[in-house]
Protein backbone atom coordinates (compact mmCIF):
# COMPACT_ATOMS: atom_id res chain seq x y z
CA UNK A 1 0.00 0.00 0.00
CA UNK A 2 1.51 3.39 -0.98
CA UNK A 3 2.15 6.10 1.60
CA UNK A 4 -0.54 8.73 1.99
CA UNK A 5 1.95 11.24 3.35
CA UNK A 6 5.33 12.58 2.36
CA UNK A 7 8.18 13.16 4.79
CA UNK A 8 9.69 16.65 4.83
CA UNK A 9 12.66 17.67 6.94
CA UNK A 10 12.29 20.91 8.87
CA UNK A 11 14.92 22.89 10.76
CA UNK A 12 13.93 25.07 13.71
CA UNK A 13 15.84 27.19 16.18
CA UNK A 14 16.21 25.30 19.50
CA UNK A 15 13.80 27.53 21.42
CA UNK A 16 11.07 27.09 18.79
CA UNK A 17 11.64 23.32 18.69
CA UNK A 18 11.21 23.22 22.47
CA UNK A 19 7.95 25.19 22.22
CA UNK A 20 6.66 22.75 19.59
CA UNK A 21 7.61 19.75 21.74
CA UNK A 22 5.96 21.29 24.82
CA UNK A 23 2.78 22.15 22.92
CA UNK A 24 2.67 18.69 21.36
CA UNK A 25 2.90 17.10 24.79
CA UNK A 26 0.32 19.50 26.32
CA UNK A 27 -2.22 18.88 23.57
CA UNK A 28 -1.53 15.17 23.18
CA UNK A 29 -0.90 15.63 19.48
CA UNK A 30 2.03 14.76 17.29
CA UNK A 31 4.40 17.42 16.02
CA UNK A 32 3.28 16.48 12.52
CA UNK A 33 -0.34 17.25 13.42
CA UNK A 34 0.66 20.64 14.81
CA UNK A 35 2.63 21.54 11.70
CA UNK A 36 -0.13 20.34 9.37
CA UNK A 37 -2.65 22.52 11.19
CA UNK A 38 -0.31 25.52 11.13
CA UNK A 39 0.34 25.09 7.40
CA UNK A 40 -3.37 24.65 6.61
CA UNK A 41 -4.10 27.93 8.41
CA UNK A 42 -1.21 29.70 6.69
CA UNK A 43 -2.31 28.49 3.24
CA UNK A 44 -5.91 29.55 3.92
CA UNK A 45 -4.75 32.98 5.11
CA UNK A 46 -2.72 33.44 1.91
CA UNK A 47 -5.72 32.43 -0.24
CA UNK A 48 -7.92 35.02 1.50
CA UNK A 49 -5.20 37.68 1.13
CA UNK A 50 -4.96 36.99 -2.63
CA UNK A 51 -8.74 37.15 -2.96
CA UNK A 52 -8.85 40.41 -1.01
CA UNK A 53 -6.10 41.95 -3.19
CA UNK A 54 -7.95 40.83 -6.32
CA UNK A 55 -11.16 42.43 -5.03
CA UNK A 56 -9.36 45.67 -4.21
CA UNK A 57 -7.82 45.78 -7.68
CA UNK A 58 -11.16 45.18 -9.40
CA UNK A 59 -12.91 47.77 -7.21
CA UNK A 60 -10.23 50.35 -8.10
CA UNK A 61 -10.51 49.49 -11.81
CA UNK A 62 -14.26 50.04 -11.66
CA UNK A 63 -13.88 53.06 -9.34
CA UNK A 64 -16.26 51.60 -6.79
CA UNK A 65 -16.64 53.02 -3.30
CA UNK A 66 -16.79 50.70 -0.29
CA UNK A 67 -20.54 51.17 0.27
CA UNK A 68 -21.19 50.33 -3.40
CA UNK A 69 -19.25 47.11 -3.00
CA UNK A 70 -21.30 46.19 0.07
CA UNK A 71 -24.53 46.78 -1.92
CA UNK A 72 -23.26 44.60 -4.78
CA UNK A 73 -22.32 41.80 -2.39
CA UNK A 74 -25.67 42.04 -0.57
CA UNK A 75 -27.58 41.93 -3.87
CA UNK A 76 -25.57 38.92 -5.03
CA UNK A 77 -26.24 37.03 -1.78
CA UNK A 78 -30.01 37.46 -2.21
Amino acid sequence: MPRTTRVITLSLPPDMAKQVEDLSREEGRTKSELFREALRRYIEEKRWARLYRYGELKAREKRLREEEIENIVDAHRK
